[in-house]
């Protein structure tokens, strides 16, 4: 049977070692993992408890609304107001998305058709390129490069050499997988650039709220005229560890966001009333727990590359997001980032993602998800150090 879209799909590089993981799993092995960013720390107890509650009443089990609740808008505005100085307007600038990757997938729809051209970081999140080839788009990677500079310099040759003209420009910063951060001056000289040039920039914001040592990442809506030209995805996910209750936020320009409205209103009901009322609430009532969160990162962060330079691995210390991103040992290079971090499952129990899922600008590192507490990132430190013999 022929299948349209997913037929030149390449195998998901990450399920490779998810399965390898499974497999030890299922032999009684011990797998430590650091693979998969999805995040261990509980939700908060207001989130839940207002979840039960909102469920028992029968109103809130019919259909809700796609763009999501009034309230929920309104505290998504509070939130961004109080965080980065930002004001939207709930009923305009601002939409409820099933999950982040629901609201970049299906503006790239609205946005890209065959014929168009997107302008993605490499290495980039999966979606990030996935998005605009699914809406029939051809995506241009840029390479990050060793600074923001760099790849500001970069995006302008990809879009001046590109032709057509890329007619989107995805950013995503803090990054992942590479955890690069870049400044508020970067964020303005993207605007201005698009702008200029009639490009619309993409910006998912997940890692907003995990910036490490005093470092905190702008808000791409901070810029001068950014919602001319811009849309920005926030999420609960990681800032309020509620990855599996699936809300996000779309929010910026009034345009975009009326667009993936409309589709949207085809497309769903919107997520589940009672989870939207719960998270209205933790946004309001739980504000300081993203600094709770990003502090318990930050430790796991010291813990895992004090680890790994004490056992000759030197990676760099990030600076935001709950990666570590790190080059290949080089005894280990010639192995690629799959056979590398496939056999960290087999001879060290634990579980990493290779670099090369996140496209071929990845091969020549592993990813660290800081998703175990200290005590097992300590142990998978240990298990590290006894299998890379040529450390």
């Amino acid at each position: 049977m022929e299948f349209r879209r997913i037929n030149d799909l390449p195998p998901y590089a990450l399920g490779i070692i998810d399965n390898l993981k499974k497999q030890a799993r299922w032999a009684g092995e011990d797998v430590v993992d650091l693979a998969f960013g999805n995040p261990d720390l509980a939700s908060p107890d207001i989130a839940v408890e207002k979840l039960a509650e909102a469920a028992r009443n029968p109103r809130n089990h019919r259909y809700s609304l796609s763009r999501g609740l009034p309230k929920l808008r309104e505290a998504l505005v509070a939130l961004y107001a109080r965080r980065f100085g930002v004001d939207l307007d709930p009923e305009t600038e601002v939409i409820n998305t099933i999950g982040a990757k629901e609201g970049f997938s299906h503006l790239m729809w609205t946005l890209l058709q065959p014929g168009d051209a997107a302008l993605v970081p490499s290495p980039s999140y999966p979606i990030h390129i996935y998005g605009p080839l699914f809406a029939g788009a051809d995506v241009r990677q840029v390479p990050l490069g060793d600074s923001a500079a760099d790849f500001f310099e970069a995006l302008v040759e990809g879009y001046r050499y590109s032709w057509p003209k890329p007619r989107v420009i995805v950013l995503s910063f803090p990054h992942n997988p590479t955890t690069t951060c870049v400044d508020a001056d970067f964020m303005q000289k993207v605007v201005d650039f698009a702008r200029e040039h009639e490009v619309v920039v993409v910006n998912d914001f997940a890692y907003a709220d995990l910036g490490f040592d005093g470092y905190e990442p702008p808000s791409i809506l901070q810029a001068e005229g950014a919602k001319e030209v811009a849309v920005e995805l926030y999420s609960l996910t990681k800032s309020f560890s509620m990855a599996g209750w699936r809300v996000a936020f779309m929010a910026g320009n009034a345009e975009m966001v009326a667009a993936l409205a409309k589709l949207k209103s085809y497309l769903d009901y919107g997520t589940f009333q009672p989870i939207q009322i719960a998270a209205t609430v933790t946004m309001n009532e739980a504000a300081d727990y993203p600094a709770q969160a990003r502090d318990i990162y930050q430790a796991r962060r010291d813990v895992l590359c004090d680890g790994l330079a004490r056992i000759g691995w030197e990676v760099p210390r990030p600076q935001a997001t709950m990666f570590v991103w790190a080059p290949i040992p080089e005894p280990y290079q010639e192995k690629g980032s799959v056979e590398f971090a496939s056999d960290l499952v087999k001879e060290a129990n634990v579980a990493t993602s290779p670099g090369v899922g996140f496209g071929p600008g990845g091969d020549g590192f592993v990813r660290f998800a800081l998703i175990e507490n200290e005590q097992r990132i300590n142990q998978a430190v240990r298990n590290l150090r006894r299998s890379l013999t040529k450390l």
